[in-house]
């Protein structure tokens, strides 16, 4: 899951009630309209998940970076505007939170304003947020994607796809390389001669591919969750594709968790309590098992969605 918070961010529990009551959350949040999005961190492209007031407006939502009156825009908004691509999750009539792909669009003059003044009038807190800062509180256009009569889109779609599988195999690619010179007592492949580490200790080669597979992990992790939200889309124009989408979902799921046992067998690698499960042969291995599983997704997506999204 991406990261939402630490125990001591009130945010992990209104997420977690968010997701466990179809979008409904209690105590100052009681009667709110609220939703989550889910941003690239625009410094280390880490999905963080963030619980926001909205409105409904029309086909779109809109989000209000308010940041309860503080002097700087939210950490939520500086992400959305370095990458607009978002994840908004809200409570459906199915009785569930689900998540749809969306794109983020900033406000601009009287329309900002206008619907500024909207928000106020709803939620009068928002005038005393307003009242404490001096800058201007950005409104946000959540436009869900939607693939109805839209041929071009969908082709567009499924040559990112493919570009996104393409990147990511090729950082597969990387960090085995990595492994294979570790293990032969080489170099990085990619590192200056003077700062080359030619140690083949497990400590040391666990460190090193903790650090490789924490950005492929997050690269992955980003990918996944921004599928997921265009997958409500697929459903909508595709529907002989529901049984496909709920087996990718599924999927998803399993190579998150696949992810985060081989992280922690890296963690244990390196640290005190090493043992036959992390020698550097093992670990090797259990990256190939890893990446034959992604390898397995990866093609039965292409095999399944292609062809719907090319048309």
């Amino acid at each position: 899951m991406p990261e939402t918070a630490t125990h001591a961010d009130p945010n992990a529990s209104i997420i977690a009630e968010f997701r466990a009551h179809n979008g409904r959350v209690g105590g100052m949040f009681e009667g709110v309209t609220l939703v989550l999005i889910t941003t690239a961190g625009r410094h280390t492209g880490r999905p963080w998940t963030t619980p926001v007031v909205a409105a409904r407006d029309g086909d779109r939502w809109l989000v209000f970076a308010s940041n309860a009156g503080g002097p700087r825009d939210p950490h939520w908004y500086l992400n959305l505007v370095a990458s607009p691509q978002v994840t908004m999750e809200i409570g459906t009539d199915e009785g569930r939170v689900k998540p749809f792909a969306a794109r983020a669009v900033p406000l601009a003059g009287d329309e900002r304003d206008h619907q500024w003044d909207l928000q106020c009038a709803r939620n009068p807190a928002f005038r005393d947020y307003a009242a404490a800062t001096t800058r201007t509180i950005p409104v946000v256009a959540l436009h869900p994607l939607d693939l109805t009569g839209d041929p071009a889109r969908a082709r567009l779609i499924a040559e990112q796809l493919i570009r996104h599988h393409e990147d990511l195999r090729a950082e597969i690619d990387r960090v085995r390389a990595r492994f294979e010179h570790a293990l032969a007592g080489g170099p990085e492949p990619d590192a200056p001669d003077n700062d080359a580490d030619t140690d083949t200790g497990t400590d040391d080669l666990a460190g090193r591919l903790r650090r490789h597979c924490l950005t492929f992990c997050r690269h992955l992790q980003m990918h996944h969750i921004r599928e997921d939200g265009a997958f409500s889309a697929f459903e909508r124009e595709y529907p002989e594709l529901v049984p496909a989408i709920t087996r990718l979902r599924a999927e998803h799921a399993v190579v998150e968790r696949a992810l985060a046992a081989f992280a922690a067998l890296l963690e244990r690698a390196a640290g005190p309590d090493r043992g036959p499960d992390t020698e550097p042969a093992r670990l090797r291995a259990e990256f190939e098992a890893v990446s034959a599983g992604l390898e397995e997704h990866f093609a039965y997506e292409e095999a399944h969605l292609l062809p719907a999204l090319r048309g």
